[in-house]
């Protein structure tokens, strides 16, 4: 064909949405760091999904339309940088086609050139050998070859071909993806995406396939957001298995199940405790299941329709409450999860807490919830994660009529020391420069579990072993999780050290905790030690040292 309209166009989408959702655990496999985080085909599945949400009821054969409310889907959901670069490709693409009901060849190619311009311009630093190079080589290719197609399916399949040409360059371009043997995932998100724009165009759209086809060895993996289609109940609970009558229980048996019936899945087993937290449609459903295999300690339901407020272009009832209410000069907005660093977020001032994390990054619209909900004049986010403070930038240029500011913190540490010296009596350019300017003397090591074997900085790590990180490099690797930190925290300290903060997490013991509390202060007099049960998932410590 030589033309497609908003019927064609939804049907690509569409199709790109769900090739995308079947693959995404193989797009997640290529992330370089063996880490249990918030992956890069997790976040662009989940982006995609909120745009394909916004086209599947549309009836309109605009092409504009189409793109435009796509666009729109893409952008209060983006999660990630990947899904924000994502949105903003689309974007784009969407700007390109505006006034038109349908598009021909040369258009058709040229928008994907404009959509590459717009996703680069949403970066401040681009990083070549990931997906914006994959976007940039192979639209300007496809740009550069317009006059020389038949028809947008000979144009579609050229565009394809480069793009899997230049993803297989992306090693030569970033030397840890060599280091570990992978291709950049975002870039391999992006080519699943355009393989179902392919099929949708040629009227044979991609069906998404169930969880337990795409996810052949399900895990349990902190906070894995698999597929956010409905709203339904928070469900959580704690279970004993010290029950001679119940069946044997298993890890991969339960988190299977849960699976299938939810998402947002956090499974911790401790000895013959079991806790549980899961968003599902059908709680009891859940608990009958869950009685198998033992009783229960504590149970909770909350149902998150009632919670949720969607956002739209107009205003919901409580923003005209909110909007008729005075507005105060500050608020300070914080991404965190687990009840004690929730807690020691809220002791510093902090007026919304966003959910979320390495595991979880929130989205776009979670973020845009949070600056509505808080009513002032000025406001600073704090993501705490190099990975989610695009997101919150773009919620800052959607929110009209507030002065929105991002520091950019990137770990729990970093936000922590942001807002002991937010200052609500001086200006907002003092406080944002203050804020700004503390984060750099603090320096943060994280210790997780290894999901995959593979070598890093001349280490060579097994599934299962316990690592310290900093930033994006391995300081320490053990089978014990105590010396992993020791040995991190080692690598931490230097001459101008003064203040150690332990932050321990949900999986680790008091006991645990005070032992290697005493090693600090056993081997560095001179340093001050304080320790705060954080209550975090995946991260065993959080370790601060300033």
């Amino acid at each position: 064909m030589n033309t497609i309209n908003g019927v064609i166009f939804k049907q690509m989408l569409v199709s790109g949405a769900n090739n995308l959702f079947n693959h995404y655990p193989e797009v997640d496999a290529l992330n370089v760091f063996p880490v249990p985080d918030g992956d890069t085909g997790t976040n662009m599945n989940l982006t995609m999904t909120s745009g394909s949400k916004e086209v599947l009821n549309l009836n309109t054969t605009n092409i504009y339309d189409v793109a435009r409310a796509f666009s729109r889907g893409l952008l209060m959901g983006a999660r990630g940088n990947s899904g924000v670069i994502l949105s903003q490709i689309f974007r784009g693409f969407a700007q390109a086609l505006e006034g038109k009901e349908k598009i021909n060849i040369i258009e058709f190619c040229e928008a994907w050139w404009q959509a590459k311009d717009v996703a680069y311009k949403a970066v401040m630093r681009p990083v070549e050998g990931t997906i914006l190079t994959v976007i940039r080589e192979s639209s300007e290719v496809l740009k550069n070859n317009a006059t020389n197609f038949r028809s947008i399916e000979d144009a579609m399949e050229f565009f394809i071909k480069e793009a899997k040409s230049s993803l297989n360059r992306t090693p030569e371009l970033l030397p840890i993806l060599k280091e570990v043997g992978v291709v950049d995932s975002g870039g391999a998100g992006l080519v699943k995406v355009l393989e179902g724009f392919n099929e949708g165009l040629r009227g044979r759209v991609v069906e998404r396939k169930q969880i337990s086809e795409i996810l052949e060895s399900p895990i349990a993996i902190a906070g894995k957001e698999l597929e956010n289609e409905e709203f339904g109940y928070c469900t959580e609970f704690i279970l004993d298995l010290n029950y001679d009558n119940k069946k044997e229980f298993t890890e991969k048996r339960m988190n299977c199940f849960l699976q299938s019936h939810g998402n947002s899945i956090v499974l911790v087993r401790d000895e013959n405790l079991v806790k549980v937290h899961v968003h599902t449609l059908k709680p009891g459903v859940i608990f009958n299941y869950a009685q198998q295999y033992g009783e229960f300690v504590s149970l909770k339901v909350e149902n998150m329709q009632l919670q949720h407020s969607h956002i739209i272009e107009g205003e919901t009832q409580h923003d005209v409450e909110l909007n008729n209410q005075a507005k105060k000069e500050y608020a300070l907005i914080s991404v965190s999860i687990g009840e004690g660093l929730n807690e020691m977020f809220s002791d510093l001032r902090v007026d919304q807490i966003v959910s979320g994390g390495q595991t979880m990054n929130p989205s776009t619209e979670d973020f845009v919830s949070a600056i509505k909900a808080c009513n002032a004049k000025n406001i600073f986010i704090l993501p705490n994660n190099s990975n989610i403070i695009m997101a919150a930038t773009q919620a800052c240029e959607v929110v009209e009529g507030v002065n929105c500011k991002v520091i950019p913190t990137k770990t729990i540490p970093q936000g922590l020391v942001a807002c002991m010296v937010f200052n609500p009596e001086v200006d907002v350019d003092t406080n944002f420069e203050e804020m700004s300017n503390i984060i750099a003397s603090v320096k943060t090591g994280q210790i997780t579990f290894a999901i995959k074997d593979t070598k890093i900085d001349g280490i060579d790590i097994k599934a299962g072993n316990f690592i310290g990180i900093n930033g994006k490099h391995i300081l320490s690797c053990s089978e014990n999780r105590l010396e992993a930190t020791k040995e991190m925290i080692k690598q931490l300290i230097d001459e101008d050290s003064s203040l150690v903060t332990i932050i321990y997490g949900e999986e680790t013991s008091s006991d645990e905790a005070k032992e290697l509390e005493e090693f600090v202060q056993n081997s560095y007099k001179r340093l001050d030690v304080e320790i705060h049960n954080g209550g975090q998932p995946v991260y065993s410590y959080i370790i601060s040292v300033e």
